[in-house]
This record gives structure tokens, C-alpha cells and sequence, in this order.
């Protein structure tokens, strides 16, 4: 899928009156809080409606929060001024963007993996190098078990990750967790019910 595609696609699906996944942070995300100080700089990428950009701006972060839809980061905004919070909101096409380098504390990537191969390659390098030394990436997707599931995320098993995948692809950072698991989640319309999920912590040396 193409940007002006992909664009379409999520405007569409987040041109609702709702938030698709809900107005709560990630349940991964959220069990991070213990990593997270007031003043830390944070960067989440494809974050749609902004649940968690906005969570962890009422933490105390200073957020960027990004997303290729338009509608979605008009939403995003609106629920930070409900919050009573502030974002630095980017509307982008992360395969065109301009990453910023070695400027945040995190780096927070909640499902992403609209990213085929190629783009997740080019993904993941351009989020380690935003990252400052010694900071985060705080990362949560689907296994391919998920498919089976079938309760949210892409139908190609190529787009999902593994262990060995997430393991290697990071090799060069110091893993502190990587783990496995099926659990039942709830995050709005979009995510609900049980889930194949892998979650990563990984720190830059």
C-alpha cells in the first residue's frame, strides 16, 4: 500500500465519532511506567487517536507523536486538550520523514506492523537512531499465531513478529526484555479479545 493509499485507509477508519482503540494506553505500554521520569523526551510513532502519546504526557514526557492520518492526529489533539496535556503533533509518512537523531529518551512503537519487510527494516533502523544513548525503545506487536486469533492486527504473517526476528533485528542494543505471551486485550473497537503478542525493551548502548 502506497502513502496516499495507506492515508486513505487509516482517515477512514479513524473518521468516526469513537476512538477505534480506545482512549486508554496500551496495556504493555502502561506496565512501563516504572522506566518513566517526568522530563524524559518520548517519540511514538503511528500513534493514531494519541492514547498513548497522551498517557505519557500526563506522566510528565515531553511527546512527538506522529501518525500518517490526518484524522487521527486532529484526534489525538483534541483528547490532550481534554487531558489537560500538550503534544507536538506530526502528521507523517514515517518511510519519508526526517527522523530526528539521537534526540529522545524513548522511543515507544505500540503495532506497527503495517510494515512489510523491507519498511520494517528501514523502521527500525531510523528508531534506534533516534534514540539518545542510553535510552528506550518500548516495543508491543503481534505474533503470527495472531492471524489465527484473529482479533486485530494485519492479515500478512510476514509483517508479524518473532523472537528471532525482534532478536536479531536489535542485536545491537542491549535487550533488557523480550517476551512472548497470549493474553486477552480490550483497546476499543479495534483490538479485542485474545491475542498472540510479543513485547520488547530494548536499550541503546
Amino acid at each position: 500500500m502506497d502513502a496516499d493509499a495507506a492515508r486513505q485507509f487509516w482517515n477512514s477508519r479513524y473518521d468516526r465519532p469513537d476512538y477505534l482503540f480506545g482512549e486508554a494506553p496500551n496495556a504493555f505500554l502502561a506496565s512501563q511506567s516504572g522506566r518513566l521520569t517526568p522530563g524524559l523526551t518520548a517519540l511514538v510513532i503511528a500513534d493514531g487517536e494519541g492514547r498513548n502519546g497522551v498517557w505519557l504526557a500526563e506522566r510528565g514526557l515531553t511527546v512527538t507523536t506522529t501518525d500518517i492520518a490526518p484524522r487521527a492526529v486532529e484526534k489525538a489533539l483534541a483528547l490532550a486538550a481534554r487531558r489537560g496535556v500538550s503534544l507536538a503533533a506530526r502528521v507523517t509518512d514515517l518511510d519519508q520523514w526526517d527522523w530526528p537523531e539521537a534526540a529522545f529518551d524513548l522511543v515507544v512503537a505500540i503495532f506497527i506492523q503495517f510494515a512489510a519487510p523491507d519498511a520494517r527494516d528501514r523502521l527500525f533502523a531510523r528508531m534506534k537512531a533516534a534514540l539518545k544513548p542510553g535510552g528506550l525503545i518500548l516495543l508491543q506487536g503481534y505474533r503470527p499465531q495472531q492471524i489465527a486469533y484473529g482479533t486485530g492486527g494485519p492479515p500478512q504473517v510476514e509483517n508479524l513478529y518473532t523472537e528471532s526476528l525482534l532478536r536479531d533485528a536489535f542485536a545491537d542494543f542491549d535487550i533488557v526484555h523480550l517476551g512472548s505471551h497470549d493474553s486477552d486485550i480490550s483497546e476499543g473497537a479495534g483490538h479485542a479479545g485474545r491475542s498472540a503478542l510479543i513485547d520488547l525493551v530494548a536499550r541503546r548502548p
